[in-house]
């Protein structure tokens, strides 16, 4: 083949034509630049390669992680995971040999992509997100992603979104905006985790986190300052109260003070809070998590102290009670997970009394069949999303639509094993959630997102929107 026939079969002669046109256009002072980068852009992106690998997340604990490559440029992202996992979720799958990692490796799952997704996915489009998630939920073809993995597609489904972001050269939450058919952007309220209890925690709480959300405040730039300041008074209130013991941390970075009641924990809240004299401004949320210690239909508040459990039972009716004095006594807005997973009549009759957000967590497990229970019983009225529950993009964008046509309030949310990772952030944004709940304002992989939230609202300027007080209604 001469260079004259290589030329006119790719069309090179007028390619290069019009780079060197649009550089003269432009009057760039760097034309070969220009023209190198006017010549990649002209390539429609395609998917060139998947690898995934093993990595640990914040707990030490094996987790996937996943480099797509395209001819654009390398997108890494990795899935997070939770202390507990539920019935009705996405299946995360693990090795299960104890003499490695105690049984809590992740090859299996990076395997099936290094050797199956990324076969199927090779050549693909990478802003076509829908299609991309279902070449994989086609491959794995079981209800709950048990055969391939939740862990393994969520990593594969979050590196993809990314790709598609710099195919179309816009920001991340800007790309799963445009997926999601939304044009407005709002920055959520965050939900700071300020104390640990539950499985989070080594002391004696039995519910789960304790939370401030700066609702006050007009910027999240300056709802990240509220948090960070309450979180530093919080910690010489209990060092006052307890000495610096009382200041370890637990899995999400919020103090786990060996304290036995949450009205000990609220209390302490409560005068950091007042120390900051952000008092109007910050309200506070609590995450029950109250599976963790239901028995039969009892719950047991004192199911981490070996001495009292059995001697604090409490039915539906009397948490209900306690529910109503607390928030009588503290300026709680919102409880997540206030009774068992299946005691579905409690959740209705607390939720049907207005006294605050009622958010389901164990709850829904994010799954669309679940939520639409909920939706057409009103057991709650606010979703808390968590991406590797439903296990792709997709699908997450999906059951977020579900909840914002009930007028649900949406809460997109960390897990205790979390890693470097910021993508819920840009997430939570594309998708105008309102509220995101990513841990203490501190610890690593809780700080890229609050960080990465900050980016966002400064690239925004104008036409960022802090939820605020609409922190339910965006």
């Amino acid at each position: 083949m001469s260079v004259q026939e290589y030329l006119d079969k790719h069309m090179l002669s007028r390619k290069i034509e019009d780079a060197v046109n649009a550089a003269v256009r432009a009057k760039t002072p760097d034309p070969v630049l220009f023209i190198s980068n006017h010549m990649r852009k002209s390539v429609p992106s395609v998917i060139t390669k998947v690898k995934a690998r093993q990595i640990l997340d914040s707990r030490g604990i094996p987790t996937v992680e996943v480099d797509l490559h395209t001819n654009k440029g390398v997108f890494r992202a990795s899935s997070p995971s939770g202390a507990s996992s539920g019935l009705y979720e996405a299946v995360e799958l693990r090795d299960g040999d104890k003499g490695t990692y105690l049984g809590k490796g992740v090859s299996r799952a990076v395997n099936n992509i290094n050797e199956k997704i990324s076969e199927a996915l090779i050549g693909m489009d990478p802003t076509l997100q829908v299609q991309i998630d279902q070449a994989m939920i086609d491959l794995d073809k079981t209800d709950k992603k048990g055969e391939l993995g939740a862990n393994a597609l969520l990593a594969v489904s979050m590196a993809a979104c990314k790709a598609g972001a710099a195919e179309k050269e816009v920001s991340l939450y800007k790309h799963i905006a445009d997926l999601a058919g939304r044009t407005t952007f709002n920055v959520p309220v965050p939900a700071f985790t300020v104390i640990n209890g539950g499985k989070h925690a080594g002391n004696n709480l039995s519910i789960q986190d304790i939370m401030i959300l700066p609702v006050g405040a007009l910027r999240f730039e300056e709802a990240l300052q509220m948090g960070s300041e309450t979180y530093h008074h919080l910690k010489a209130v209990i060092t006052e109260k307890y000495g610096l013991y009382g200041c370890n941390v637990g899995e999400d970075g919020g103090f786990a003070p060996n304290i036995s009641s949450l009205k000990e924990g609220l209390d302490l809240v409560k005068e950091a809070i007042g120390r900051t004299g952000y008092n109007e401004k910050i309200k506070i949320a609590i995450d029950i998590a109250a599976t963790e210690f239901c028995i039969g239909t009892k719950y047991d508040l004192d199911y981490k102290s070996p001495n009292k459990s059995g001697q604090n039972f409490k039915s539906g009716e009397d948490m209900i009670a306690m529910y109503k004095e607390l928030c009588e006594a503290y300026p709680i807005v919102s409880i997540e997970d206030p009774f068992d997973k299946e005691d579905w009549e409690h959740s209705k009759y607390f939720t049907s009394l207005g006294i605050c957000q009622v958010v389901g967590d164990d709850l829904l497990m994010s799954n669309p069949k679940r939520i639409e229970r909920a939706m057409q019983e009103a057991a709650c009225n606010t979703l808390l999303l968590k991406v590797n529950q439903v296990g792709t993009v997709t699908e997450a964008i999906e059951v977020v639509k579900l909840a914002k046509d009930a007028n649900w309030g949406v809460v997109i949310s960390q897990r205790s094993g979390e890693s470097e990772d910021s993508f819920i952030a840009d997430l939570s944004v594309g998708l105008s959630a309102g509220q995101i709940k990513a841990g203490a304002p501190c610890r690593g992989e809780r700080l890229v997102k609050y960080n990465q939230l900050l980016r966002i609202e400064e690239e925004l300027g104008d036409q960022a929107l802090y939820a605020g007080d609409d922190w339910r209604n965006c």
